[in-house]
């Protein structure tokens, strides 16, 4: 019978059993085990209590501490076997390296891979299920690593030859190449989301180039590991230049728009004509800019709803931004009043009682004006100042209204209503109006 690592390994555990030695690799292995979670623990907490210059490096550990535990105990595993091997066997201790450093590679994989694709949300069922694969076959190398069948396998699959075009490739090569491109992917998107993260922090830095460097900084990361994963893969980078060329043609011809939506996302970005948190108008949507992306840009209205506006639309047509320079935001109502009110009065009371609401500034103050006069009283217009739009103006509008009608009850000053006089000149007509109007009373009683 061929002889394998867990074969080996059972023989040498058995015959340990009667061997005293053993009981020091199983104090070994718990005192790693239980020093790795202490000493994880013990390093985040530490820093989660520095002073706040270290605030990414402790936001990181903090993150990072499921893997962290995991890292520290497999180090002291490895330190323990060295010192322990060289006055007896280690064999528990050899077959505990292999087990713990694969559960600490599948929490690194789960850590990298939620730092991707859930960062500050829950974890989608797609990506509890790619967690699932990757720890499937993480455990299934560790079975066939300790089986020993582990080569047998590296040499089936570099025997076995598939096509790919006038060339023969084995299933190894494709299994490596494939590897390698995922990994490197990952990583790249990994270290696009610890720069993005990095960068949204730096509050001195303007919002709009924050989001453009991270922009620049994950699609340059992702390139390089596009070319690199191509070279492990020993595929020739000259080939590039025919796809470039299909690539700029199809550009050319059908993905004008979608290329124009990209290049005027890093316009606005980079000339800051737009900001998160800026109220905007375009074209028939009006709300608060949340999201600036390559292509896109979110805008929500008041009401909750989001619009996705393609970025072209933002360069090609015009934008009314309410906070570009200055968040400040005038609003005005009108109303009439009788003839008979005292109009200097009237208007003195319209800026008392707008200056009252709560949101409304002091600073400058609220104005009333007398439009004109029309056909049924003075007609009125009172307008004041804000200085938060993004909580909605409908509230405001409101209150300034309520107030207003209050005043105006309290100090009998009338809101006119149209009145209209008819007279009837042609008396025939007066008569037969009169005669139908006694015959439909008639007809009612």
């Amino acid at each position: 019978m061929k002889q394998n690592l867990l074969s080996n390994l059972l023989t040498d555990l058995w015959t340990d059993l009667s061997d005293p030695g053993l009981l020091w690799q199983l104090s070994a292995l718990v005192a790693c085990l239980a020093l790795g979670w202490a000493l994880g623990r013990i390093l985040r907490n530490r820093l989660s209590t520095q002073d706040m210059q270290l605030r990414v490096m402790r936001l990181g550990v903090e993150s990072f501490a499921s893997v962290l535990a995991p890292l520290v105990a497999l180090s002291l595993i490895a330190v323990a076997k060295l010192i322990l091997e060289q006055w007896q066997n280690v064999n528990l201790l050899r077959l505990a390296i292999p087990l713990v450093g694969s559960f600490a590679l599948i929490r690194l994989a789960f850590y990298v891979l939620r730092r991707i694709f859930a960062r500050g949300g829950k974890a989608g069922r797609v990506l509890l299920t790619f967690e699932k694969v990757i720890a499937s076959v993480v455990w299934c190398g560790v079975a066939l690593y300790i089986t020993g069948l582990w080569p047998e396998l590296v040499g089936f699959l570099d025997q076995t030859l598939v096509p790919v075009g006038r060339h023969k490739t084995s299933l190894l090569v494709i299994v490596q190449a494939a590897a390698s491109v995922v990994v490197t992917l990952i990583l790249a998107l990994w270290a696009g989301a610890v720069l993005e993260e990095r960068l949204m922090r730096m509050d001195a830095v303007h919002s709009s180039l924050r989001a453009v460097t991270a922009r620049l900084g994950r699609a340059v990361l992702i390139l390089l590991a596009v070319l690199i994963s191509l070279s492990l893969v020993g595929i020739d980078l000259t080939v590039l230049s025919v796809f470039g060329g299909a690539l700029g043609v199809g550009l050319g011809l059908g993905l004008q728009k979608i290329v124009s939506s990209y290049v005027s996302g890093f316009v606005i970005l980079i000339e800051r004509s737009l900001a998160i948190g800026d109220l905007v108008n375009v074209d028939k949507y009006y709300g608060q800019v949340t999201q600036i992306n390559t292509r896109y840009t979110v805008v929500r209205s008041m009401d909750g709803i989001e619009t996705v506006v393609p970025n072209e639309m933002l360069l090609s047509g015009p934008v009314q931004n309410y906070s570009l320079s200055d968040r400040m935001l005038r609003m005005s109502t009108k109303l009439s009043v009788a003839y008979q009110s005292d109009i200097d009065a009237v208007l003195k009371l319209l800026e008392e009682t707008a200056a009252g609401v709560a949101r409304v500034v002091k600073d400058p103050a609220p104005q009333a004006f007398l439009l004109r006069f029309d056909a049924d009283g003075f007609e009125v217009e009172v307008g004041w100042w804000i200085a938060d739009p993004e909580n909605g103006r409908s509230g405001v509008l409101s209150d300034v209204n309520r107030a207003i009608w209050k005043q105006l009850q309290q100090h009998g000053i009338q809101i006119p209503y149209p009145q209209r006089e008819v007279r009837f000149l042609d008396k025939p007509v007066a008569a037969e109006t009169a005669t139908l109007q006694a015959a439909r009373t008639a007809v009612t009683s």
